[in-house]
């Protein structure tokens, strides 16, 4: 089917779009901050993706595209990096006026933030030959890291949402590595990754959708304090 992939892309988003205009989750009043937070940070990830795509880190099937490319990238990639980050702040979003007490302590949020960056510090230097582990576990590090020193309660909220977000992230990331269908839409060479799968997903996949949306969320932040302060100077 020539148009998966863009309907994998439509899909998640389609509901999260419509409800954002919700009386009470309101959410379209945070594209100011969302938008530019999502071109940031897609720009990141796509520089990141023409190089991977180039070296042969990972690839797209073209049965599954319509066959439309931008700079060597399938035009549904290029949504995906709007999509799929529209979708997951939505969420993050969604549940936090939903169940607003889901929340961590400052000394859980603390421990589990070390635990990460340690973690994801041994990973990237102990895979140096294998280029997906390396610069997706680095640039989890210095994004986590980043995120803690500035923005340390996005953390206490967003370590709870993740867990959440993990249930579309394997429907829709299963779809797309080869779970429920007969071919992966992205294909990826396993002697640049650790070669261990969460039923089809390369688990470093885990860590860049984390790093995707906390991206995602820090800029917005920083966007919104800067809103403020502007407003309040111009008073």
């Amino acid at each position: 089917m020539k148009s998966l992939y863009l309907i994998i892309d439509l899909a998640s988003v389609a509901i999260p779009f419509l409800v954002s205009f919700h009386p009470r989750l309101r959410f379209y009043e945070k594209w100011k901050t969302l938008f530019p937070a999502l071109l940031i940070t897609g720009a990141i990830f796509i520089i990141w993706d023409v190089l991977f795509t180039k070296w042969d880190v990972w690839g797209f099937n073209e049965d599954y595209l319509l066959g439309r490319n931008i700079i060597n990238l399938p035009i549904e990639e290029w949504l995906f990096f709007v999509c799929i980050p529209y979708a997951c702040v939505f969420m993050h979003f969604a549940i936090q006026e939903l169940l607003p007490k889901a929340v961590l302590s400052v000394k859980i949020t603390t421990i589990i933030t070390y635990i990460l960056l340690f973690l994801f510090l041994i990973l990237s230097i102990a895979n140096y030959d294998k280029l997906y582990t390396q610069v997706n576990y680095y640039f989890a590090f210095l994004v986590l890291l980043i995120s803690f020193r500035f923005s340390s309660q996005i953390l206490s909220k967003y370590y709870v949402t993740f867990l959440l977000m993990l249930i579309p992230f394997f429907i829709v990331n299963g779809i797309l590595t080869g779970s429920f269908i007969h071919e992966q839409v992205v294909w990826y060479n396993n002697d640049e990754n650790l070669g261990i799968r969460l039923f089809t997903i390369p688990i470093e996949d885990v860590t860049y959708a984390f790093s995707l949306i906390l991206c995602t969320l820090l800029l917005m932040e920083r966007f919104s304090l800067y809103k403020k302060r502007y407003v309040f100077a111009v008073k």
